[in-house]
């Protein structure tokens, strides 16, 4: 699998675990038996990260979001911003700027225009924060 779609996989058992009070690996489990969507090893490893991180991404997803509060974001761009903080924070692999690009990618398939602009416009500003800090 491509990265992309890894992070679309992981993004789709994110967006299910939002909903459920399962056990990230009965959600996986569950995704393997219903197969509607191809999951490898890497696509379960981000996920579960995500997971195990969500409250951390959401409270950075709050500081940023001066409009909405976390309740009152839809939930398919919940699980897609979790995902692209995840990356920026804890992946060295995922450049910033495609961490945002893919988010915004996966929003245009998933989301309405005002949420991709939503999310573009929060991953920009906390990316601009991440890039403060480097310089400090």
């Amino acid at each position: 699998m491509k990265r992309s779609e890894v992070r679309e996989a992981a993004f789709l058992l994110s967006f299910e675990k939002i909903f459920s009070a399962d056990s990230a690996d009965d959600i996986i489990a569950a995704a393997y038996e219903v197969d509607e969507f191809e999951i490898n090893k890497d696509a379960e490893k981000l996920f579960k990260a995500v997971d195990e991180k969500a409250s951390e991404l959401d409270a950075v997803i709050s500081e940023y979001s001066t409009k909405r509060s976390i309740g009152r974001i839809p939930k398919v761009s919940l699980a897609i911003l979790r995902i692209a903080i995840y990356e920026m924070l804890y992946d060295d692999k995922v450049p910033v700027n495609v961490a945002i690009s893919e988010a915004v990618q996966l929003a245009k398939g998933y989301s309405y225009a005002p949420d991709v602009q939503f999310i573009n416009g929060l991953l920009g500003a906390y990316a601009k924060k991440l890039e403060a800090e480097k310089e400090v």
